[in-house]
């Protein structure tokens, strides 16, 4: 039986008019019919900016890396379109030059050779090549450089280790990040005739004086203590001291303390720089005193700090003069408190029971009365540091770390010494708050004043040698080593051949330090033989003769030394043993020393020779680390020192100054 046919569709009605009704239909040319007609310039600019899929591109790119890889020609990476061709993206057609730099010029695909030239060179060298053609490239410039350039790179490396420790400062204030930028306001003003001073006229004091001033709006320089409104009283009594007008460190130093800004002062050996921190927290104190009265449990406003127990008690006994010359001239009394070791704070206790103004303190026992709460520090606005370098440098910068956390607010701070190393300024100079930088002469050179003789002694020959150069001067003379044994030995000897001498080291008991040096004063002893304990900052009257028995080993502690005479004005005698022993590094520090303070060098000196001035190195410029001017910063015996202290845990010296 036969399937039945299939029904036949409906007749399709005729399409209507409307906006639907027909179908948009893409016109099919015919393919025998070109569609553009264009010249072989547009023919070029159409294959250079024709689109190329991103998977295409990604494809040619990892062809370029790998032709590199391989070292192969790379075609394709120098055409860019060899890979689309073989991919069936379209004719690669090459224009020469001109075409190629067209095909190159896609912003993206530059970007992304430069990423794959980065990879393909660390493929082909890896981090152990790079970091040898390193090395050798720097050594290649390490040996363009000059002996000069290297020491002086070796040197700003050097300070600025020493510039990037911490600065003294509370942990409060380093952890609040608090940085005060204005000194502290005080009441006291110059008078108006020298605030109308011009900036010249203060310039031709200041050289005329031989004082150099650094910082921003320097207070002007007053020659006379009237002017800078010092009582009459003090100024009285200072007459009765031999002191009737400002040596130069006073003249810029006292109305830059009176008017609250932060200093650094640097001066020779018996320059005054005592009553030019002292008399500024004096008055101070008694402006606090007659604002409102101290009661027990309150002060300090005034702090002193010193290296040795012996410095700390003159600075004090200073201050107590100068306080009761205040208390004749009806001013009101003042507390000073003297804390150092070696004594019994009981004795002290009267002073501390009724209010205090000042201490005066060497680091450790001050650090142990602070701990213990025995006073605070929340009224204390003026801190000063007696013999600075010693202080911030390596032995005492823990204890006086330390103590800075017990200031609760901003405080006026003054640094001095007759040594101020450049590595020294430059890290107080962080600490301080628009510090003025005050220098007469420069920093750790000898006095004009003292006649400086060098005698080679061999060392058996010493001890009979001494007695004929203690007939150079009358007494008092001081006698130097830096052996406590020795010490001890030459005052033995002394006493046998009929000297009237004392010895002082800081192995002494405090009574019998004490006893030596109210012996030594009061003219009952001809000859005091000291070790390095009484070289810094104590003031003896009348001595013509310091006699070093040994050289000590650093620059510094030479002038220290030969400054205990010469004082005030007056001429002195230094006379120092030399012989092998004596390192000849220090003899050569010496020797630039002599010539600077224009004395006569010994034949035996003289035949040094600077092995930097060969070099080219300057010599005159001195050491940064310690001021010395015979040698460099990598020979220098104070870094050595310094570094084998750090590596021992060292941390005090045996002078006694931290109790």
């Amino acid at each position: 039986m036969a399937p039945a046919p299939a029904p036949s569709a409906p007749p399709q009605a005729p399409p209507t008019a409307g906006p639907s009704a027909y179908k948009r239909r893409r016109i099919q040319p015919d393919d025998d019919t070109p569609r553009y007609t264009y010249s072989d310039d547009e023919d070029d600019a159409d294959e250079s900016n024709r689109y190329i899929p991103l998977k295409q591109r990604r494809m040619q790119q990892l062809e370029q890396i790998q032709s590199k890889v391989r070292g192969g020609a790379g075609i394709a990476s120098r055409t860019g379109l060899g890979l689309a061709a073989e991919t069936g993206g379209g004719p690669a057609k090459q224009g020469g030059k001109d075409g190629g730099a067209k095909r190159g010029d896609n912003v993206k695909d530059d970007e992304d050779d430069d990423d794959e030239d980065l990879g393909v060179q660390r493929a082909k060298h890896s981090l152990l090549d790079e970091a040898r053609a390193l090395r050798e490239k720097q050594a290649e410039l390490e040996g363009e450089k000059t002996q000069q350039e290297k020491d002086a790179e070796e040197e700003r490396k050097i300070l600025e280790a020493h510039a990037a420790r911490r600065k003294l400062a509370s942990d409060m204030e380093l952890a609040k990040g608090i940085n005060y930028s204005e000194p502290l306001k005080t009441s006291w003003r110059a008078p108006a005739f020298i605030r109308s001073r011009t900036e010249d006229d203060n310039a031709k004091l200041r050289e005329k004086n031989h004082i150099l001033a650094d910082g921003l709006d320097v207070p002007p320089v007053i020659t006379n203590f009237r002017d800078m409104k010092v009582p009459q009283c003090v100024i009285d009594y200072l007459a009765t001291k031999n002191i009737v007008k400002p040596s130069p460190i006073q003249m810029q130093g006292l109305p830059t303390a009176f008017a609250g800004r932060d200093m650094i002062g640097i001066a020779f050996t018996g320059s005054g720089k005592t009553l030019a921190f002292s008399l500024p927290i004096i008055m101070f104190a008694v402006e606090e005193e007659r604002k409102l009265p101290f009661t027990r449990g309150e002060g300090p406003v005034g702090m002193i700090v010193c290296p040795s127990r012996e410095l700390a008690r003159q600075t004090f006994e200073s201050i107590k003069a100068i306080a009761e010359s205040l208390v004749q001239g009806g001013f009101p009394q003042i507390g000073v408190l003297l804390c150092i070791g070696g004594i019994s704070m009981a004795e002290q206790q009267h002073t501390m029971s009724k209010g205090f103004h000042i201490v005066v303190a060497t680091p450790g026992r001050l650090q142990d009365m602070l701990e213990k709460k025995k006073f605070t520090l929340e009224c204390c606005r003026y801190l000063c540091l007696d013999e600075a370098d010693r202080m911030i440098d390596m032995g005492f910068e823990d204890d006086v770390r330390n103590i800075m956390n017990f200031f609760k607010q901003q405080r006026q701070t003054l640094l001095f010494s007759a040594t101020m190393p450049k590595k020294i300024q430059d890290f107080a100079e962080q600490s301080l708050i628009r510090p003025v930088v005050i220098n007469v002469g420069r920093a750790g050179a000898a006095s004009l004043d003292i006649i400086q003789e060098v005698e080679y002694v061999k060392q058996e020959a010493k001890m009979v040698y001494l007695l004929e150069c203690l007939q150079k001067t009358a007494p008092p003379v001081i006698v130097f080593s830096d052996n406590k044994n020795e010490v001890d030995d030459i005052q033995e000897y002394l006493l046998l051949k009929g000297v009237e001498a004392v010895a002082i080291h800081g192995s002494k008991t405090q009574d019998e330090r004490e006893y030596a040096i109210r012996a030594f004063k009061s003219g009952q002893k001809d000859v005091m033989v000291a070790s390095g304990v009484a070289s810094k900052g104590l003031d003896f009257n009348e001595i013509q003769h310091v006699i070093n028995y040994t050289m000590p080993k650093e620059i510094e502690d030479y002038v220290h030394q030969i400054g205990r005479t010469g004082r005030s004005g007056k001429t002195g005698i230094a006379t120092t043993f030399v012989n092998m022993n004596t390192a000849e590094q220090t003899l050569l520090d010496l020797k630039y020393l002599l010539m600077e303070a224009k004395q006569r060098v010994p034949p035996f000196l003289q035949a040094i020779e600077d092995p930097r001035a060969a070099a080219g190195g300057g010599s005159l410029t001195g050491c940064p680390v310690c001021g010395g001017l015979g040698h460099g910063i990598k020979d220098c015996p104070k870094l050595e020192d310094n570094q084998r202290r750090a590596t021992a845990g060292f941390s005090r010296g045996d002078d006694g100054g931290g109790w």
